[in-house]
């Protein structure tokens, strides 16, 4: 692409390369799949231990788990749909006319039916003690931390996350080819610096599937909400302030 400003008035240019086109339907399904596929290995990693008396799947596992397996959705999916997994990247980019809204709309429906899907395999997989003892991995705030802080930090880094998917995957002047692993590692980031407040959620399409089956919708909003916020105010600020900017000539 050669510049954000073309890239907003075409129109057809989407994450990692891929196309903005008339499809619509297969790209949902690839973010149907690929959203499902993160809250599984994702939430899996968090049940896995009280699931199975294991000390091994800690913060550090699960923030594998997550980073890891949005690295190689991105590096396998990215030039399909532009494995957006997560209505915070979807409607940043729709905020800012770098996907379309009628689309955007589509994309947010199968990404949450994703995460539905994912928790219901985690759940599945590793059966009733991945709910009665695991919660299906729902992100909750931890005793003591307020609504308001965990709007905060749910805002806070999905703001980093979204601030990289746009940095690094739509302006031609970024390193295509080390995309994947740069957004890959911001989630992986995000979840170290408030999964000991919120659970790390970074996503709403995350939250919603395991929240919803484990029955634990008393802080939901928090999630379902907070992200988007990040997310837009993220993509806003790449586009209107950082986008343009240049290091200065010596």
């Amino acid at each position: 692409m050669a510049s954000s400003r073309t890239t907003r008035e075409a129109g057809s240019a989407g994450l990692y390369g891929s196309r903005i086109g008339d499809r619509v339907g297969r790209a949902a399904l690839t973010e149907f799949i690929g959203t499902a596929i993160l809250v599984f290995v994702g939430t899996s990693t968090v049940v896995a231990g009280p699931a199975t008396g294991s000390s091994l799947f800690e913060l550090v596992g699960v923030v594998l788990a997550f980073g890891l397996t949005l690295v190689a959705l991105a590096a396998a999916l990215g030039h399909v749909s532009g494995c957006h997994l997560n209505p915070a990247v979807t409607v940043g980019l729709a905020a800012t006319r770098r996907f379309p809204w009628p689309a955007a709309g589509i994309y947010v429906v199968a990404q949450f039916l994703g995460g539905l899907a994912g928790a219901a395999a985690t759940w599945a997989v590793y059966g009733s003690a991945a709910r009665d003892e695991g919660l299906l991995g729902a992100t909750t705030p931890q005793e003591g931390v307020s609504a308001g802080q965990a709007f905060l930090a749910e805002a806070l880094v999905t703001f980093i996350l979204v601030l990289v998917v746009v940095s690094v995957a739509t302006d031609s002047r970024a390193e295509s080819a080390i995309a994947p692993v740069a957004v890959g590692f911001a989630l992986a980031a995000g979840i170290f610096a408030v999964g000991g407040l919120t659970g790390g959620a970074v996503n709403p399409a995350r939250a919603l599937g395991p929240n919803l089956l484990a029955g634990q919708l008393s802080s939901l909003w928090v999630y379902l909400l907070a992200p988007v916020v990040g997310g837009v105010l993220a993509a806003l600020v790449y586009d209107r302030l950082l986008s343009q900017g240049e290091p200065p000539e010596a």
